[in-house]
């Protein structure tokens, strides 16, 4: 193991002038992973009618990326506070930056699927660690605004993922989606390396067992929520791959009881803080990913609108999740993760109750940019909520569990309403496709009412 870094004191230190900038980067450079998990979907048809794709392999293509950055994530979170974040973060871009020209340049199937695999890589390494970088950065009222600022990316990265897919496709074609990430990330690159702090690791060695299980496990729990969608709840490949996955954590709890030196904190997921955001997390993903998976069939199938234009519209979901991220940034310290969440949490179920009662295309839209408005707060509350009870060393572990928890939103969310609004995507209708949305906005009310009770007292 690479020695840790060594440098500048911790968070007692002055401030970095340059944290804002230093964020500004950080951000762009979230963005661009997250615009690759639905930059491919416009993509496919071109790049299975070039590359001789079949429907699994299309379906490989947009999920194995997925599927590594998520079960990757929590190993990514360690490896950052073992030999210092700013290492995991460089690493991590250069690792995408090269798979995505790798990508660009695939002239086989098997090409292709190895750099989306790298990719997601690259992405595991960096995700974690520059929420990491974040977190060591900046402090009180400050740090609440930084995490508005990194949530807004979430539901922004998917909005834009499906515009930029569009035009580039449309143009000068599908290599182009990952071409683009190439400039991008070479300028970031050099701009980190000059900016970012080389904050100390806490040293030490990695559990390469805990590393393994954990990934295999978290990869496996995924493939089987994809594979819900797919195939059904209670199918073979669902139930296997879940109880693949069930095993595979038993199995890392025993380990983390036994480590020397565990992979994290056995302690850590079950502090009442930690656990509260990662439920947060978890249902705030998998309502944004229900917004822009029901709303792309219903706009397309039901609107008669063009790729491009479906695309567009997200724009305003878009835009009410960062006004959403940034309000509650600001309100986080004053009132705290409660009355945020619980507030995001019933203007979500009501923007989603209004799209599923109403249904216009005009009330679709502007309900699920209401809908985008509360998750974003929510998305301000997990963070807050979680870092509240993570020490600065445990930054990047903590990192790493709140964005796999968001990777478990998102394949859950894309599960759940595939199958409640399973008719919709045979036969398109105004019915079938509310009942996805009643689901969405029962789940926000339920979470919300739970949100709402007072957190009970510390033993």
């Amino acid at each position: 193991m690479t020695a840790p870094e060594t440098t500048t004191p911790g968070p007692s230190a002055a401030p970095d002038p340059r944290r804002w900038h230093i964020l500004g980067l950080l951000g762009v450079a979230q963005l661009m992973l997250i615009v690759d998990v639905t930059v491919v979907a416009i993509a496919l048809p071109d790049m299975g009618a070039d590359l001789g794709l079949d429907r699994a392999g299309l379906t490989w293509v947009a999920s194995v990326y997925a599927l590594v950055f998520g079960g990757l994530m929590l190993l990514g979170g360690k490896t950052a506070d073992v030999v210092g974040p700013r290492r995991v973060v460089l690493a991590g871009l250069a690792l995408f930056t090269a798979a995505s020209l790798l990508a660009g340049l695939a002239g086989t199937a098997e090409t292709l699927l190895l750099a989306r695999a790298l990719q997601g890589v690259g992405a595991a390494a960096m995700s974690p660690a520059a929420l990491s970088v974040i977190v060591r950065t900046f402090s009180g009222a400050e740090l609440s605004r930084a995490l508005g600022v990194w949530s807004a990316l979430g539901g922004a990265g998917a909005a834009v993922g499906v515009l930029v897919g569009g035009l580039l496709t449309s143009g000068p074609g599908w290599p182009w989606v990952f071409y683009v990430n190439v400039p991008v990330g070479a300028a970031l690159l050099l701009a980190l390396h000059r900016t970012v702090r080389p904050w100390p690791g806490s040293g030490g060695r990695l559990d390469v067992p805990a590393a393994a299980l954990a990934t295999l496990a978290t990869a496996s729990v995924v493939y089987g929520l994809v594979a819900a969608g797919d195939h059904g709840w209670l199918s073979g490949p669902t139930l296997g791959a879940l109880a693949g996955g069930a095993v595979g954590y038993t199995l890392l709890v025993l380990r983390l009881r036994t480590a020397a030196a565990p992979l994290l904190d056995p302690a850590l997921p079950t502090r009442r803080p930690v656990a509260r955001g990662l439920g947060l997390i978890f249902v705030a993903t998998a309502l944004m990913i229900s917004v822009f998976f029901l709303g792309s069939f219903a706009l397309q199938q039901l609107h008669g609108f063009s790729p491009l234009e479906t695309g567009l519209s997200f724009l305003p979901v878009a835009l009410g999740t960062i006004l959403g991220s940034q309000l509650a940034g600001r309100v986080l310290p004053r009132h705290g993760v409660r009355t945020v969440s619980v507030a995001g949490l019933l203007v979500a179920a009501t923007g989603l109750a209004a799209a599923a009662g109403i249904f216009s295309m005009t009330v679709l839209v502007v309900g699920t940019s209401v809908a985008g408005l509360g998750v974003g707060a929510v998305f301000v509350a997990a963070a807050g909520s979680l870092f509240s009870a993570v020490q600065p060393q445990e930054a990047g572990v903590g990192s790493g569990l709140l964005s796999t928890f968001h990777e478990f939103g998102a394949a859950t969310g894309v599960s759940a309403v595939s199958s409640i609004a399973a008719a919709a995507l045979v036969t398109p209708g105004f019915d079938t496709f509310s009942a996805g949305y009643w689901f969405a906005a029962a789940v926000a009310l339920v979470a919300g009412l739970v949100s709402l009770a007072p957190p009970r007292p510390a033993a």
